[in-house]
């Protein structure tokens, strides 16, 4: 999506008491955090032309935990949804319709300190294909729950389903109960550690790792 930062605006809603609309300037006036995170997609090396799609930098922006906090979560929330700038035509049971790209985190994984509302990558401004001005990041989890082009938060009493949580991004297993074949549904969250060093070569001091 093409945002203009002038324009552009976070809205913090739902099941709050003090609803939020904040600028870029807003949120680089806040106290600043920064955390190293590796981001992976979960396909990669799923397939033989899915490769590389990984990669680390050092991510700047405001607390998340902090602006619930302001915005006064109340009692009934459980499910917090994070709404991008970018969307798409979906058919849901014949029905086409156009949905915004959604992820959520229950309240309990969204408050956690390290998750941040990130405007900067490597100590610049946050790239467009990055999801400038404004991306979630939250260490640990799948690319997929890192939502990019950040428009909306909202505060939910049940769990979201739209069609990047209920639909797609779900992994489907196979298991043997009592003889019998059951289908497994679970919907992409946390990563898994998909790789490990291979090699470690010591250079005086220096340490180089390839894996």
């Amino acid at each position: 999506p093409q945002i203009d930062p002038t324009d552009w605006r976070l809205q913090i809603d739902g099941l709050v008491d003090h609803p939020l609309t904040l600028t870029l300037d807003d949120l680089q006036a806040r106290p600043r955090q920064e955390v190293g995170f590796t981001i992976e997609c979960s396909g990669n090396s799923a397939f033989p032309f899915n490769k590389g799609l990984v990669g680390n930098a050092v991510w700047g922006g405001a607390s998340l935990a902090a602006l619930l906090d302001e915005a006064g979560v109340q009692d009934e929330g459980r499910e917090v949804v994070f709404w991008g700038a970018d969307r798409g035509e979906q058919t849901w049971r014949e029905v086409t319709i156009t949905e915004q790209f959604a992820r959520s985190l229950s309240l309990e994984d969204a408050m956690q300190p390290e998750n941040l509302l990130a405007y900067a990558m490597n100590g610049e401004p946050l790239p467009e294909l990055h999801g400038y001005p404004l991306r979630l990041i939250v260490p640990g989890w799948y690319g997929i729950a890192n939502v990019k082009w950040l428009s909306r938060i909202a505060v939910l009493d049940r769990r979201y389903m739209g069609h990047f949580m209920a639909r797609d991004y779900v992994t489907i297993r196979e298991e043997a109960v009592d003889g019998q074949t059951v289908w497994t549904f679970t919907s992409v969250g946390r990563a898994r550690l998909k790789s490990a060093p291979a090699k470690v070569t010591r250079t005086g001091d220096q340490y180089q790792i390839l894996g």
